[in-house]
């Protein structure tokens, strides 16, 4: 530590830095150092200068610190083998002295400072309460103390008298701090070694103890031996239990995931208000010759009307969970406006048709010469105005409404096909409803011989592992289920027949075919429609297995024939993979 000694001119030197490794003992003698010894001895001590003040205090600090490490360090190499209970005594001994010390010290300083001041005014001021000498040091102590000289006579007080009362002074000062230091180290000592005793103590209780308890130990161990096995099973138990009810946790959260969630009286309800606009169409449809009279022709272009109510529930659960009849009664008439579309056109056609006319001319008699008119018809093609209605319902199919403009994210996707596969966990809901997709598909039995192309077998393996998938429109993977082109584009792409051609539409997928005759088409090729919905080139695929049948995305995915009425009208062309 830096510090300061004074010279006799009272002016103060700068110490050496030095620098030593230090045990415990001496960081809390270092601590002591700090720390003023006797406060009540020195309170009312007057001091005359700046650096007597500090050569006091310092001095005296000093002789405290090499008091409390004599005594520290005695205590700690008597116990230095003992267990901590003798350390942490010790220590809690040293803690205490010294926060006592620091606020004593404290105290005093301030105490010091104002007296300081005082005296400092006082001589400013030319006069005088008390004579006192400048810092004399006492070498024996390692302290410098301000002694207070008599000040009876003035000055005329005689030197000699002055100098012994000094000296008397001093030796009775010195004598009484000497006895005071070593009674305060003697206590502090006395009370640390109470404290290593007590630890001392506890340890050897600490140790009785011990061997008690392995006494008993010894003594019982079957009984302990019994009750080890009863705790191991009841952990076992504790953790079966809690494995169960982690998996409860999992089967709810799959129950859940793929179960319509709103009460059955709001999910019908909602299904019938959303048939009660179909048939409020329906109805408009019946009278539109009466509410628009006078056409010669009605011409009527009509999609089948009605939906699958499942689609309907899987949607409104995947938006608004459980929800109530009244509350998705807007998103009712949402779905309803863009699923069908119904379109009254009036067209009038220039017609032509045969029409009889009579017209007049005059004749005369050639006997008679008599003038008369005579009448005769002839026919003629007269043109006319041919007026026609023609009316359109466009049905889009409410699932590719849903899927295709429903605004849901992929997780709302992927949760939307599970809930139409497991059908909300409610198959008895709809069961009767037309609509409702049956999630049975054909089977057909490939021929042996289309199996030996290793190209198609590849395809049709990968195929046939989504038999039963529902349609969803823009669906393009497992996770998600398929529509016609998404299926199909999935199956190239991963049959391992080398082919990555991302995700195609129908359209997309003939461009990178080569048109082929149907004469000429084998298993594997793809076939082709057009007209299915409203989109202009090619608007449905499927894989070709030959026998006039191809597995394609219907709903659900399945093997059907191409030779029906609906197929051959809508029927494009044949295409081959590169």
């Amino acid at each position: 530590m830096e510090g300061r000694e004074m010279n006799g001119k009272g002016k103060g030197t700068k110490a050496k830095k030095t620098y030593s490794f230090r045990t415990d003992a001496d960081r809390s003698a270092a601590r002591g150092a700090k720390l003023r010894f006797d406060k009540a001895e020195h309170a009312s001590e007057p001091l005359t200068g700046r650096h007597g003040r500090k050569s006091v205090k310092k001095r005296s600090v000093a002789r405290e610190n090499a008091l409390n490490r004599t005594a520290h360090n005695q205590v700690n190499r008597q116990n230095k083998d003992e267990n901590t209970g003798v350390q942490a005594a010790d220590f809690g001994v040293e803690t205490t002295q010294d926060a006592a010390r620091m606020l004593e010290n404290g105290v005093y300083s301030a105490k010091l400072k104002a007296h300081g001041r005082d005296t400092l005014k006082t001589e400013a001021n030319g006069t005088s309460t008390a004579g006192y000498s400048s810092a004399v040091e006492f070498s024996g102590t390692g302290r410098s103390e301000d002694i207070p000289m008599d000040n009876a006579g003035g000055e005329g007080v005689n030197p000699f008298s002055k100098w012994r009362q000094k000296a008397d002074i001093k030796k009775e000062y010195a004598a009484a701090k000497s006895g005071k230091a070593g009674a305060e180290a003697g206590r502090t000592a006395e009370a640390t070694g109470r404290s290593a005793g007590k630890a001392k103590d506890a340890a050897k209780e600490g140790t009785s103890l011990l061997d008690k308890l392995t006494k008993y130990l010894r003594e019982h161990s079957k009984a302990i031996l019994l009750i080890l096995l009863i705790g191991l099973l009841f952990c076992v138990i504790s953790g079966a239990f809690s494995s169960c009810s982690v998996m409860f946790q999992g089967g709810t959260q799959v129950i859940t995931a793929t179960s319509l969630t709103a009460k059955d009286e709001d999910i019908i309800g909602a299904n019938d208000d959303y048939k009660a606009l179909e048939r409020a169409l329906q109805q408009q449809i019946d009278n539109i010759e009466r509410t628009h009279p006078g056409y010669d022709e009605y011409n009527y272009n009509l999609d089948e009307i009605g939906h699958d109510p499942y689609q309907l529930a899987a949607y409104l659960t995947v938006l608004y969970e459980d929800y109530t009849r009244s509350e998705v009664q807007g998103m009712l008439r949402s779905l309803f406006d863009r699923q069908y579309e119904l379109k009254l056109e009036e067209k009038v056609e220039v017609r032509y048709r045969t029409e009889t006319r009579t017209e007049t001319y005059t004749r005369e008699d050639p006997e008679t010469g008599e003038i008369y008119e005579e009448e005769y018809e002839y026919e003629v093609q007269a043109p006319y105005n041919y007026y026609i209605l023609n009316v359109t319902l466009k049905n889009k199919n409410l699932g590719h409404v849903i899927t295709e403009s429903g605004g849901m994210t992929e997780d709302q996707q992927e949760r939307y096909a599970v809930l139409l596969q497991t059908k909300g966990n409610k198959p008895e809901l709809f069961a009767d409803d037309a609509f409702v997709a049956s999630g049975e598909y054909l089977k057909y039995d490939i021929p042996g011989e289309a199996l030996t192309d290793e190209r198609f077998r590849r395809m049709i393996n990968e195929a046939e592992k989504y038999l039963g998938y529902p349609y969803v429109w823009g669906g393009s993977s497992p996770s998600t289920s398929f529509d016609c082109s998404g299926f199909v584009s999935y199956v190239i792409n991963h049959c391992g027949n080398g082919w990555s051609v991302g995700r195609l539409t129908a359209n997309g997928l003939k461009n990178i075919c080569s048109i082929i005759p149907a004469s000429e088409a084998k298993p594997g090729d793809l076939i082709f429609f057009q007209g299915t919905y409203g989109t202009s080139g090619a608007s449905h695929v499927g894989i070709y297995v030959g026998n006039n049948v191809m597995l394609h995305c219907g709903n659900p995915i399945s093997y059907a024939s191409i030779d029906t009425s609906y197929w051959r009208a809508h029927f494009y062309c044949f295409g081959r993979l590169p």
